[in-house]
């Protein structure tokens, strides 16, 4: 395939103007004084100096520097000297200025705004205002940079001249690169679904401390498989100057599980692919996708084009999609996304399809991923939001009711919609279509969301389960949170199909043979679910619900997705699940019913490993992280080792002042975090816990396997888990075998939720068993 790009029309502005009442060549200038390239999440210091256009900046008039949404750079402050970002704003010729931070101060994405206001005097033309970001002359340590890599950052500038209230933009920006530091973590992704004697390939990266690809890697790598793998080197060279390194052509001939470490070339472990499975003539593999992200043309960051490239060769995606929200997609920048995604679209290396987010206000409807099969479709938004030209506005649909109707009268049935909780979440109770909307959106970089499966169960809707990262860092498929509130990695979704192509994917979608994770490290887990039936059934390829002539076709087992008749007799469920971290808990479920949680170490001798999570969210709406900063205290042990859980936010930290206690701070939303302390005596003493919602001393001796829960739920489930471990869990590859009697006169949706040590997750899509249809 060429990777010559189509060519793009420059990203349209939108930077709140009425009108531009002033000439651009007329506003000023602003430089920086260091431009380059800088280390993300590096401390640094700029000055950034802005000199007066032809009509200065009158009494009351305004600067503003400007960053976008997504960014976690430290925020510029005024009151502390040696704290990060003490920033230090004069003028040249001593005006009084007024300054202050509002992180919703312009419009979006370029909301992250530093405000500066003439309160007292005025300036004329060629006067100055310098801007001192992270000043470190009384021991700061400066300003902290984004911790995602962004080609071209920008410090953008606004300025009021004529004081009206209408900021014009610069027309030329001052700007830095942010790129990758060296690595500290590593990756190694192979296929999940491989067959005997056809080639596959082996793709490694480096991470730095942030979670971004590397390109600093100098390292010999030998590698150790578990079969013989043909084409398989000694040892695998990695050169500065590349992000990734591919070793293709590698194929397997034994059946069975392949398991595949790569370590440096003292022997030292670095890290473990992706588990996998050698199968002849597999019916279905497994590839991975991201369908859920934005780049710089709307909220996220770098360009459309960088976004894909970076799912595909970066993250090692197989599938990928582009969700901008519709309020600010242009025309000019949907016909552009459209020919994105028709040049990356490549059967059998990765696929892509096209769309974008219907972001309706909550009350509407809240937010919907929509997809199409092919390019050039109309894009019907939820408002113009952010358009000026209103030309098109009659294609809006203000509620998610009028885009199912809209789709539906336009017979558009090929058009495939996700309900998703983002900023503004999907209330499927409000609006819900079977004939469009697939699927539900349990994880993102958002957060954890199994209320709205949940949801779906309570109406009776049939739908599949989906994981995605929702990133706007530019990295789908690899979205880390970075600093700042985020604390969850963006999500992956596992689609189990014959051939690697749209086509494929959609069947996948329309008949929801997938699995969601949390993604991270252990994200891509392998789980399969099969349900045999005691008699013949009927397997509905159409869901009976929505279509009266639907297709139909005898069976006896049934995979996850599948909806099927069985007028009587019972249900065994198989069910094996294959990870990189072992396997804490398996918990199957019907519907809203929980019915049976597996640990496969039950039976074994108590061990001196104890864990503590918490989880949960505030409510639904945007604001829904739970601070659960706090401390853990052992009273009559001490801890021998302690293990984080799901810290992926770098600001947020575990520490152990001592060998009896731990203090921390985390925040969730709607996931889980916490810590794994292996004890010396885990039977004797207490363990007292101290955070804002949760105050309990509880025995050790009263800590088993199954968990002690402490709740704090208000509007939604939140509190806390504790439990114990055995002192080693071998067990990354579980499998069960359970027999189930379908009840009547109600959808069965059987589904299964995987709990690994590391605090990783994977949902199932559930097999709908009915006894009527």
């Amino acid at each position: 395939m060429s990777e010559t790009m189509p060519e793009m029309t420059p990203p349209e502005i939108n930077n709140g103007a009425l009108r531009a009442p002033v000439d651009p060549g007329l506003l000023g200038t602003a430089v920086l004084d260091k431009p380059g390239a800088y280390e993300a999440g590096s401390f640094q210091s700029f000055t950034l100096t802005y000199t007066c256009g032809r009509f200065g900046i009158d009494d009351s008039g305004s600067l503003r520097v400007a960053f976008r949404f997504a960014t976690d750079q430290t925020n510029p402050q005024f009151d502390d000297p040696q704290a990060p970002g003490f920033t230090e704003v004069t003028a040249s010729n001593n005006a009084v200025l007024q300054t202050r931070f509002d992180p919703k101060g312009n419009i979006r994405p370029w909301d992250r705004t530093l405000q500066i206001k003439v309160v007292k005097g005025f300036m004329k033309e060629g006067d100055t205002i310098t801007i001192r970001f992270g000043v470190t002359d009384q021991g700061g340590p400066g300003m902290r940079l984004q911790t995602f890599c962004e080609s071209r950052y920008e410090f953008r500038v606004l300025v009021d001249p004529i004081a009206t209230y209408n900021f014009q933009t610069l027309p030329v920006q001052p700007a830095i690169s942010i790129v990758p530091g060296p690595p500290e973590t590593w990756v190694a992704v192979v296929p999940s679904t491989i067959v005997p004697g056809e080639p596959f390939t082996l793709k490694i990266k480096g991470e730095d401390r942030w979670g971004n690809p590397s390109d600093q890697v100098d390292k010999r790598l030998t590698v150790r498989a578990s079969q013989t793998l043909s084409g398989l080197p000694d040892v695998i060279g990695m050169t500065p100057g590349r992000f990734a390194t591919e070793v293709a052509g590698l194929t397997a001939d034994a059946e069975g599980p392949l398991a595949i470490t790569l370590h440096d070339s003292d022997g030292t472990p670095l890290t473990s692919c992706n588990p996998a499975e050698v199968v002849a003539a597999p019916e279905r593999r497994s590839f991975w996708g991201d369908l859920h992200g934005q780049s710089d043309e709307t909220l996220g960051t770098n360009s459309a084009a960088d976004y894909f490239a970076f799912g595909r060769d970066r993250a090692f995606l197989d599938a990928c999609a582009h969700q901008g929200n519709d309020f600010q997609m242009t025309d000019t920048f949907w016909k552009d996304l459209n020919k994105v995604t028709a040049h990356f679209d490549e059967p059998g290396r990765f696929v892509t399809l096209p769309g974008y987010e219907w972001s309706g206000n909550t009350a509407l409807g809240g937010d919907r991923n929509v997809f199409f099969p092919v390019e050039g479709r109309t894009m019907r938004r939820s408002s113009h939001a952010l358009i000026e030209d209103q030309s098109d506005a009659g294609t809006d649909c203000h509620t998610a009711g009028e885009l199912f109707e809209a789709f539906a009268r336009e017979e558009e049935w090929d058009v495939i919609c996700f309900a998703h909780c983002g900023g503004r979440y999907a209330d499927i109770t409000l609006a819900h279509d079977g004939r469009f909307e697939k699927s539900v959106e349990v994880h993102s970089a958002w957060g954890t969301f199994e209320w709205i499966v949940q949801d779906a169960f309570k109406s009776g809707y049939r739908v599949g389960i989906i994981g995605n990262s929702d990133g706007h860092k530019g990295r789908p498929g690899a979205s880390y949170p970075g600093a700042g509130w985020f604390g969850a990695v963006g999500g992956l979704t596992c689609f189990l199909m014959p051939e690697l192509t749209r086509e494929g994917l959609i069947g996948c979608i329309n008949r929801r043979h997938h699995y969601a994770t949390t993604g991270g490290p252990s994200g891509r887990m392998r789980m399969e679910l099969d349900v045999t039936f005691a008699q013949d059934a009927t397997l509905c390829i159409d869901d009976p619900a929505l279509v009266s002539d639907y297709r139909s076709e005898t069976c006896t087992t049934a995979m996850m997705g599948d909806i099927v008749h069985l007028p009587g007799g019972d249900a065994q469920l198989d069910f094996t699940v294959s990870a990189a971290s072992p396997v804490r808990r398996i918990d199957i479920f019907n519907g809203t019913d929980h019915l049976e949680c597996i640990r496969s170490f039950t039976d074994e001798a108590p061990g001196n490993r104890i864990g503590v999570l918490w989880e949960g969210a505030e409510y639904r709406g945007r604001f829904r992280a739970v601070p659960w900063d706090g401390s853990a205290h052992f009273e009559g042990s001490t801890i021998r080792d302690v293990v984080p859980v799901n810290f992926f936010n770098r600001d947020k930290t575990l520490d152990m002042p001592d060998a009896r206690t731990l203090n921390w701070q985390s925040v969730t939303t709607g996931n889980l975090a916490g810590f794994i302390a292996t004890l010396e005596d885990s039977t004797a003493g207490t363990l007292e816990i101290r955070t804002a919602l949760i105050n309990e001393t509880v025995a050790l001796s009263d800590i088993g396997y199954d968990d002690t829960v402490l709740d704090a739920s208000d509007i939604l489930p939140r509190g806390m888990r504790l439990f114990r471990l055995p002192d080693e869990n071998s067990h990354r590859t579980v499998s069960i075998t359970r027999s189930f009697t379908p009840q009547e006169g109600r959808d069965n949706p059987f589904y299964i939720r995987v709990t690994l040590e590391d605090g990783t997750q994977g949902w199932t899509s559930p097999v709908y068993v009915l006894r009527s249809v």
